[in-house]
This record gives structure tokens, C-alpha cells and sequence, in this order.
């Protein structure tokens, strides 16, 4: 593979990194790149801008607000957005339940949700995981009986993220409960989240932060307009935005960014006669990281040219597996680096630095890199079994 670019993507990316470095309030960035965004505000002010540049979902149709864009200025676009610390747009619209609905939906369902959907008037939320379908998701036991004009759905989600800001779920639910495989009956249903008998309950995570939810749902009743394709086929579509999902869940660029911030940080740490960077140990690390991170970018851009194909991509499986191992690897130096001074946290009079704070929650917090999109144990059973034959 060729890794220089072109004079026109040189040209393309040129542009992008402007508009991401200029377009894109200064202080919103220095936010993302310090942990320290404020929810919702500055994810709906860095979508819209994105939005209104023909920026916020360009691996839609273009008749939604997509772009004709090449796999590579795709990567591009990302890897510029990641490295210049740009909000990205909320996963669950632009890389979930968007490209499902574009892809599956209606007319009457693409017309009523995608617009506002694109441009975050809408804030999703993802409704699939429950206590025990998690991994295993085709275990779920919600269910959505019909009634006359409406579904019926009664059961339990839970880690929803974000939920405490979303204004709607697209929820994976049970309709046909003697299917012949559990693969089989589940359905993919959108729902207000201000529905009666919707109640979200929070779950406090290891690192002390409010991220995560649980939802209820009791006897709430939702419009039959609301299914996105046809009944009984929501196990199609979950593999269809689980495979969208673990190929953002890579996240190359972002990854760069803390590896760099590790080294410039490893480089002011004093370490015997020397600098942490300097130890023969803690560089084999970093460089190995990096070499990691150059083979995960090249097996991201083979696997970008599928999206939108309709058509789970295995290799993405790859990318979610080893993507999540490479921030757990980063975050963990940053632990490293930080030393004692990750101890404290919100602590203000601490005479330490906030990055230094910040080191030791983020490695608790992503700890469910490795579990979210599908668990690593899972990702390993479809590489095995559709990539290797085995």
C-alpha cells in the first residue's frame, strides 16, 4: 500500500485541518483534550458547525447530508478531526441508528429523523444491552408486543450511555418470541424517551462519573410507524451498526494525541540521570504503541470502504479488538507518567497538575473499551470463525 498522499488529498486534508483548527471554538477543543467537556452543550455546538459545513455524517447517503468522499478522505477526515481534539459527532447518531435508518428505513422514517438527526436536534441513545444479554445480545428479553397501531414494550436496558441527555432509544426488542433462533423475532424500534413508563436510573462507574443508565420500560406504548424496516428483522440491523460502531471505536487519531501528550509529559519527568523517555523500557513501550497504531490506521482504511455497503465487515472486529487494547495501553503510561500525582482527584488545592488528576479516572473508565461494542472475547470467537475459517 502506497502511504504517501496524493497532491489532491494533501490538498483535501489541508483543508480540513484548517477548518477543524479555526471553525471550531478554541476552547471546545482545549475541553476535549483535557477530559472536561461540557455535556450536552459543547457536543451539539461542535455538531452543528460540522453539520452546516456538509461536515457532520459524511459516511451517510448524500442525499442525507453524506459525502462522495473516497475511503481514504473518509480516514482523513476523522484522523483530522481526532488529532485537532474536535468533539466527534455523538456516535449514536452519526455512526448508529443514522446510517440504520438511511440504510433500512422508510422514506416517511429517513425524512422524519435524519435531518434533525444530522444535526443533533435529536440526541439518541442506544437501548440494547440488558442485565443478562449483554455479550450475548441475542438473549435480550425485551419485548414489544403489538396492539392495534402501537407496540406494547415492557423489559429492562442497561449501560446506556448518555441516556440522562437523550431525547429518544432506538431499542432492540422481542417480537417474536417463538422465533426458531433467538437471532431471530427481535425488531428495531425508535421511542420518545419522554413515553410514560420510561424511567432512566443512573449507574455511578469506577471512576466516580455519571455515564452510564438504566432503563425501564412498562407498558410503554409506541407508535407501529416507529419500526425502522420490517418486523423481526432487528438482528440484521444490530450487525449492521454493530459493525459501523466497532470500526469508530478504533479511534487512531485520538489515540495519537494521548501518546503524544504521554511522551511530551515522559520527556519533562525526571527519572535518574535522565527523563522517563529516556529509560530503555518505557521507550520500547511507547515505540511499540506506536507501531501498533501505524498497522491498526492501515487495517482501518481497508475496512472503511465497506461502510454504507449494508453489510457487516468482519475486519471490524479487528479494529475494535485492538483499538481498545491501544487506549488501555496509553492510558495505562499515562498513569505511569503521572505517578502519586494521579492520586488525587477534583482536587484543587492539590499541588499536582489536572492532566495529572485526570490520569488514573480515565484509566478506570476505559476499562470498557474492551466490553463495549461487543466484548474482546466475542470479537476474538468472529475473527476465528468468519476471518480465519477456524
Amino acid at each position: 500500500m502506497r502511504l504517501a498522499l496524493s497532491d489532491a488529498d494533501r490538498a483535501f486534508r489541508d483543508e480540513l485541518r484548517e477548518f477543524f483548527t479555526t471553525k471550531v471554538p478554541a476552547e471546545i477543543r482545549e475541553r476535549a483534550r483535557n477530559d472536561e467537556l461540557r455535556f450536552p452543550e459543547d457536543a451539539v455546538t461542535t455538531q452543528r458547525i460540522l453539520n452546516e459545513a456538509g461536515l457532520g455524517v459524511p459516511n451517510w447517503p448524500v442525499e442525507w447530508g453524506g459525502k462522495d468522499w473516497t475511503p481514504l478522505q473518509r480516514q482523513i477526515w476523522a484522523d483530522e478531526m481526532r488529532l485537532a481534539c474536535v468533539p466527534e459527532p455523538l456516535a449514536f447518531n452519526a455512526s448508529m441508528v443514522g446510517p440504520v435508518i438511511a440504510q433500512f428505513g422508510s422514506q416517511e422514517i429517513k425524512e422524519r429523523f435524519l435531518p434533525a438527526t444530522a444535526n443533533l436536534d435529536i440526541w439518541w441513545c442506544q437501548g440494547f444491552s440488558e442485565p443478562e444479554a449483554g455479550s450475548d445480545l441475542a438473549s435480550l428479553r425485551t419485548t414489544a408486543v403489538r396492539d392495534g397501531d402501537h407496540y406494547v414494550i415492557n423489559g429492562q436496558k442497561t449501560w446506556t450511555t448518555l441516556g440522562q441527555f437523550a431525547d429518544w432509544i432506538f431499542v432492540l426488542a422481542r417480537t417474536d418470541p417463538n422465533a426458531p433462533k433467538k437471532q431471530a423475532g427481535i425488531s428495531f424500534i425508535l421511542v420518545e424517551m419522554s413515553t410514560p413508563g420510561i424511567t432512566l436510573r443512573p449507574i455511578k462507574l469506577i471512576d466516580g462519573s455519571y455515564e452510564v443508565n438504566e432503563v425501564w420500560f412498562e407498558d410503554v406504548r409506541v407508535p407501529a410507524d416507529q419500526l425502522v424496516g420490517e418486523e423481526n428483522a432487528g438482528w440484521s440491523y444490530a450487525k449492521f451498526l454493530l459493525s459501523n460502531e466497532r470500526t469508530g471505536i478504533a479511534r487512531v487519531g485520538t489515540t495519537k494525541v494521548w501518546l503524544a501528550d504521554v511522551k511530551e509529559r515522559a520527556a519533562k519527568t525526571v527519572l535518574g540521570d535522565g527523563t522517563l523517555l529516556d529509560d530503555p523500557l518505557f521507550a520500547a513501550r511507547v515505540a511499540g504503541i506506536e507501531t501498533e497504531l501505524l498497522a491498526l490506521e492501515l487495517t482501518q482504511l481497508r475496512v472503511s470502504g465497506d461502510e454504507g455497503s449494508g453489510k457487516p465487515n468482519p475486519a471490524s472486529s479487528i479494529l475494535k479488538l485492538r483499538g481498545s487494547q491501544l487506549q488501555q495501553a496509553v492510558t495505562e503510561l499515562a498513569v505511569e507518567v503521572a505517578g502519586p500525582d494521579a492520586l488525587p482527584f477534583e482536587a484543587p488545592d492539590a499541588d499536582s497538575p489536572a492532566w495529572a488528576q485526570h490520569a488514573a479516572p480515565k484509566y478506570l473508565n476505559y476499562r470498557k473499551t474492551s466490553i463495549y461494542g461487543g466484548s474482546n472475547e466475542v470479537q476474538r470467537s468472529i475473527i476465528s470463525a468468519t476471518i480465519l475459517g477456524l
